[in-house]
């Protein structure tokens, strides 16, 4: 099964239907520990060849996994058994680059000339730096990770563009050499950190204020480290303002049955 084994089947599968049911709502970093989880950007058929094009063109923020049909709610190439209206545990739905809504059922929404594009996610490489023992602060603390807008700009294609989210995750400087090092190996889910120390540098006035997620402790001998962040395309659709999209809400993502060891290079 490539990349989809039995265990990523039974693990990916029993958390799609918790949150299928409605009965998780939350973030999902630390679910179906293994199972490779992926951002989503939902767009009319109309714009999918621009966005493929952006994402082709940034793929640190947007690692392309899979793209659907138009219409399709299926997405063969990560999971056996996932409808993509209603196993993310919370959506957004954007109407001229403005959020009207966050549901966790997006059936109503549904339109015939949809393309989902599920991008790859930090949370699976989470997985390799706590097997390395490297804490993963916003795991101990049971939170989202913080993720903020920088003054980095993506880089421009067809009708998008717009400034680069990151994630960060505070580190001692010995573990940010290793976080390096491993995450280096996972490309499709963001690769190496973009950015060390610094925030202001990269447009970050307080880390105490993420604009997505929430804040944690960086400890005066602690590094924060920034990584590419699959909710970028969400920053880009505020500046765009296309006339109708859906993504997930920050966090909250999509549960494959990938497993992130088949994802190492």
């Amino acid at each position: 099964m490539n990349a989809i084994s039995q265990i990523g089947h039974r693990r990916g599968l029993t958390e799609r239907l918790r949150i299928r049911s409605g009965g998780f709502t939350g973030p999902t970093a630390g679910l179906a520990p293994g199972n490779v989880q992926a951002n989503l950007a939902i767009l009319p058929a109309a714009l999918a060849h621009d966005f493929l094009r952006f994402a082709q063109a940034n793929p640190k923020p947007c690692p392309v996994l899979a793209v659907s049909d138009p219409g399709a709610v299926e997405l063969p190439a990560l999971a056996d058994d996932l409808d993509i209206r209603t196993d993310v545990p919370r959506y957004r739905v954007w109407r001229h680059g403005e959020l009207v809504e966050e549901p966790t059922d997006i059936r109503p929404f549904w339109r015939d000339d949809l393309v989902t594009f599920a991008l790859g996610c930090s949370f699976s490489f989470e997985d390799a730096l706590v097997e390395d023992g490297i804490e993963v602060r916003h795991l101990t603390c049971g939170g989202n990770v913080p993720m903020y807008r920088t003054n980095i700009p993506t880089v421009p294609a067809g009708v998008f563009h717009g400034p680069l989210v990151v994630s960060m995750r505070p580190l001692k400087p010995a573990d940010a050499i290793r976080a390096i090092q491993i995450t280096a190996r996972y490309p499709s889910v963001h690769g190496a950190p973009v950015h060390i120390g610094l925030p202001a540098a990269i447009g970050i006035a307080d880390l105490g204020r993420p604009d997505y997620g929430d804040a944690v402790l960086v400890g005066p001998d602690e590094l924060p480290v920034f990584w590419a962040c699959g909710v970028t395309p969400q920053s880009v659709i505020a500046q765009v303002k296309p006339e109708f999209c859906i993504t997930h809400a920050p966090g909250c993502m999509l549960i494959t049955d990938l497993r992130n060891s088949n994802l190492s290079v």
